[in-house]
């Protein structure tokens, strides 16, 4: 199993493996169903779930039903118990939207809730991260998640993302880190998919996150909480939802 997905994240373009996920979900999640594991997003309970990963394959990564990773299960939590994103009207944009929250977030009519990237499928709106074709001061809440760690010029792009959130909004991006690493690491000559997997930990990226990637948010404009939200939940909710012991959570504040 964990060659075949090793496989098949290597060999198919992403937008592809979008609208396969989208058809095949519903059958795996009726194969897997059991009551090790929840999936807090949806509330549904399987004996296990996939494995994902681009290097190292991560047992017990990906849900079967909603396709969400420990990093969108965590961010979950935190939205549901530590915000008021699902009760009060926000104006909410996501750069490359995560399967396992859009219906989701589309379905609250507290939101108003806009999807945007240059290459998904599945957007609003078509949208290139460097150049935003929205307003200043348009968005109460902006959600961009593993994407920055794919774009060069990360600088303009949080740039943007600062220009297009209202004063007093608020947001999460995530990007994968290394928390052992203060500098961040990237070297744009390395333009090989193989090079830049053994050198990134996937053929589309183009650094490693370092500690200072909370000193470029700032540098951007942003106030930024590091939250550590594993250290919030118990061992048994860890274990339960699938979650990573050391994951921090980006959310970045327009003062």
């Amino acid at each position: 199993m964990k060659k075949l997905f090793k496989f098949l994240l290597n060999l198919l373009p992403r937008p592809l493996l979008i609208k396969l996920s989208y058809a095949f979900a519903p059958v795996i999640s009726i194969f897997y169903r059991g009551n090790k594991f929840t999936d807090p997003i949806d509330g549904k309970s399987y004996r296990k779930f996939l494995p994902y990963g681009y290097g190292k394959i991560r047992e017990n990564a990906l849900a079967p039903g909603t396709l969400s990773l420990e990093r969108h299960r965590l961010m979950w939590l935190y939205l549901q118990r530590d915000t008021d994103f699902f009760t009060v009207p926000l104006r909410v944009l996501s750069i490359a939207p995560e399967q396992c929250f859009l219906k989701r977030f589309k379905t609250l009519k507290n939101l108003d809730y806009t999807t945007a990237d240059l290459y998904s499928p599945i957007v609003d709106v078509k949208a290139d991260i460097l150049d935003l074709p929205f307003k200043d001061d348009e968005y109460d809440v902006i959600f961009c998640n593993h994407v920055l760690e794919h774009i060069e010029d990360d600088s303009r792009a949080m740039s943007e993302l600062y220009r297009v959130m209202k004063p007093g909004g608020w947001g999460i991006f995530q990007v994968p880190m290394k928390y052992d690493r203060e500098k961040t690491y990237e070297d744009f000559s390395i333009t090989d998919k193989e090079e830049r997997k053994k050198h990134f930990g996937q053929y589309d990226h183009v650094r490693w996150y370092g500690l200072d990637y909370f000193d470029r948010l700032e540098k951007a404009g942003f106030k930024v909480e590091q939250v550590k939200y594993y250290e919030v939940l118990s061992k048994e909710e860890l274990k339960r939802y699938a979650l990573s012991g050391n994951e921090i959570l980006p959310v970045v504040r327009k003062l």
